[in-house]
């Protein structure tokens, strides 16, 4: 294992975001800097081992918890109003506040699950030119008729059933899935199971936004993901019309280790590889 991270913060409309610094790759000089927005009620640190990995690649790495997981606050609450647009919102935030590590140098914005749809709406929505490649990995649109077999029937009642919960309760209690959420985290979240589309966010049309960004896409799922399979990043990339896209499917053999949702994470050395050849390729600053 790499050597630990150093913890910091970013504040941000009362929010405080936790941010994980690594130590520059050894040996490496104004290295690509990867930044990593992690799954749903997924803590930041749990990514070491993938950070690692990065690490060894030759690649800088950055880890934030997202809004009301691990390190950030507000915990969700019934009092919490915030949803996807304050999720794309803080990764803005946490790159103004990266600035001085970042000027000059490559910068990769690595989404998992819901980090990946935030990193994509964030591109969508905000300043696209502070990030030079997207990463996607273990990532999809979760819209119920993209599971294969009969899948899709347990998925539709499934989501929409956690949203009703939220709804009720005024915050989604974890029960089961995805940690302690705010409601318009899940809200947004079972829009795109039900109906397959980014919901409209502060009057934006997202899904036009989205098939206007140019970012170079690395599109990558894994196998035997059990809550985001192969279709979904399919349909995701799909969406993305007007970006150069790279699109793998990280498989068991290739991995060398059982893999889905998150046990990747720990055998991410081939997928790291693939990070850093996908940096080496994007243009200069």
């Amino acid at each position: 294992m790499s050597a630990e991270y150093t913890q910091e913060f970013v504040d941000v409309d009362g929010a405080r975001l936790g941010v994980q610094h690594y130590p520059e790759p050894d040996g490496v000089t104004d290295a690509p800097v990867v930044v990593i927005w992690p799954a749903m009620g997924v803590r930041a640190r749990y990514y070491r081992p993938f950070a690692a990995a990065l690490r060894d690649a030759g690649l800088a790495v950055v880890v934030v918890d997202l809004r009301g997981t691990g390190e950030s606050t507000p915990a969700p609450a019934r009092t919490c109003r915030y949803g996807y647009a304050e999720l794309a919102a803080d990764i803005g935030a946490v790159l103004d506040a990266l600035k001085p590590r970042l000027d000059g140098r490559t910068r990769v914005l690595l989404g998992h699950s819901l980090g990946g749809q935030v990193a994509v709406l964030h591109q969508a929505l905000h300043d696209a030119e502070r990030v030079d490649g997207l990463a996607l990995v273990a990532v999809g649109i979760p819209w119920w008729r993209r599971y294969p077999g009969l899948r899709g029937w347990g998925v539709l009642p499934y989501t929409q059933g956690i949203a009703a919960v939220a709804r009720l309760l005024g915050v989604w209690p974890g029960w089961g899935f995805g940690g302690r959420q705010a409601r318009g985290v899940i809200r947004d979240w079972a829009h795109t199971a039900r109906t397959g589309r980014f919901p409209v966010l502060d009057g934006v049309d997202t899904e036009a936004a989205v098939g206007r960004i140019r970012t170079p896409v690395l599109a990558i799922s894994v196998d035997d993901d059990q809550y985001t399979p192969h279709e979904t990043l399919d349909h995701l990339c799909g969406k993305l019309t007007a970006a150069p896209l790279t699109r793998h499917r990280y498989s068991v053999a290739e991995a060398g280790a059982p893999l889905d949702h998150f046990t990747w994470v720990r055998a991410a050395a081939p997928l790291a590889a693939r990070v850093a050849a996908f940096a080496a390729g994007l243009p200069r600053r």
